[in-house]
């Protein structure tokens, strides 16, 4: 199994563009499903989530074709409605061909989705949308069996924001008869870039990106090329590597506005923050880092997805502050590790106290999921001697070839495989 050692003490500096997004991607490849014909798309990461994904959908009868960042998904010769726990147990985003499979062959049968171990992340939203569209639902032996005629528009209201849920009822609805308003829809950037690439397709979306979706069905789509957006948390964990090391980092190809929030924590963590072009970002890190209070929220507030490495960075900062975490009800699991590492940290339900201190030590450190393997490696970076970061699988889900983008900006990081 491989693993990643990193040598703290190394300021990065340089150029570095980041990959496609994964959150984008993966509901993008899902509503292929939904049309005859060849769909492009192009910027996407070659991410063990992206190749898991193309497995699923080659399952079900689907072309792809992969070289590079290109993929070409082909759902004329779909032609199965079974998706396996063997293929969807590796990411919960497998979840995503329900949605997509109803609409378009009025049947579906899903296993229920595995993923990262960060809490319990139930799909009853998706499944109560569903039965509002008009499908039969049933739980079977750890599968979700769909069925329908054709769906029919509704006024689904979403118990709480749910991102995959939002995408899922969407792709549902494109196809359903009548006009489908999801009320207290995810406005996260990777909503609209689906609402986007379903509307290129011939469907008809409005509101995306505000907490009232509305669809009218259309009888049929058309395949597209499509490029997909920058990852946002990507260039929120470079951002934070740069602020951490008190680095000079440019990010290439990013979109500033998806980080918003990032970049206002990392202000008044005392980096400095300069946007070029809509699309480049440089960030100048301080020797004293300064400690900010915390908690994540839905978009546009701070991301879930950024939270552990941020609290690398409180850990070095320079006073006490509370991150609070209202997204998932487990994802504190890297506060053990980084505990092991000197950091001072403690933790009472979802909020974490992290009192700053001087330096990290470098240790044999297991990553527990893909955010907190993130998180691990940031913490090398700025730890005395060299750090071990053990079941970096996690990591190759989320991020394309991160160890050498931070070795290109001059981190002592390599990959030692297993």
């Amino acid at each position: 199994m491989d693993k990643i050692l990193v040598q703290g003490g190394r300021k990065l500096k340089g150029e570095v563009r980041v990959s496609g997004s994964k959150n984008a991607a993966l509901p993008i490849l899902a509503s292929a499903l939904l049309c005859d014909g060849a769909n492009t798309y192009t910027n996407v990461p070659m991410l063990r989530d992206i190749k898991s994904t193309l497995e699923l959908l080659s399952h079900l009868g689907v072309r792809c074709e992969k070289q590079e960042h290109a993929v070409q998904v082909d759902a004329s010769t779909l032609n199965n409605h079974d998706a396996p726990y063997d293929l969807v147990r590796k990411m919960r985003a497998s979840i995503l061909v329900l949605g997509p499979l109803l609409a378009r062959l009025k049947k579906a049968r899903v296993s229920l989705p595995g993923g990262c171990a960060i809490g319990a992340r139930p799909i009853n939203l998706h499944l109560k949308g569903l039965v509002s569209l008009g499908a039969d639902i049933k739980l079977d032996h750890g599968y979700v069996e769909a069925s329908c005629d054709r769906l029919k528009g509704a006024d689904i209201y979403f118990d709480m924001v749910t991102v995959t849920g939002t995408e899922n009822l969407m792709m549902a609805a494109v196809l359903a008869e009548g006009r489908t308003v999801l009320h207290n829809a995810a406005r996260e950037p990777e909503i609209v870039a689906l609402a986007n690439a379903l509307n290129q397709m011939g469907a008809n979306i409005t509101g995306a990106g505000t907490s009232e979706i509305s669809i009218e069905g259309v009888e049929s789509l058309k395949p597209i090329a499509l490029d997909i957006i920058p990852d946002r948390i990507e260039t929120g964990t470079i951002m934070t590597a740069a602020a951490l090391t008190n680095g000079d980092v440019t990010i290439l190809g990013a979109q500033p506005e998806h980080v918003q929030s990032i970049i206002d924590k990392l202000r008044l963590a005392g980096a400095q923050i300069d946007i070029y072009n809509d699309e480049t970002i440089r960030i100048q890190g301080r020797e004293i880092i300064k400690s900010v209070d915390l908690k994540t929220l839905p978009y546009p507030g701070f991301p879930t997805d950024m939270q552990a490495q941020f609290m690398v960075l409180m850990s070095v900062a320079k006073g006490s502050c509370l991150i609070s975490e209202t997204i998932f009800e487990n994802r504190f699991i890297h506060v053990s590790e980084l505990r092991r590492m000197g950091a001072d940290i403690t933790v009472s339900g979802n909020v974490a106290l992290i009192k700053g201190v001087s330096t990290l030590s470098g240790a044999p450190v297991m990553a527990t999921d893909l955010r907190a393997s993130a998180c691990l490696v940031l913490a090398g970076l700025v730890a005395e001697n060299t750090t071990e970061v053990n079941r970096v699988y996690h990591l190759d889900r989320g991020y394309e070839s991160l160890e050498l983008k931070l070795e290109s900006l001059g981190a002592a990081i390599q990959r030692v495989k297993g």
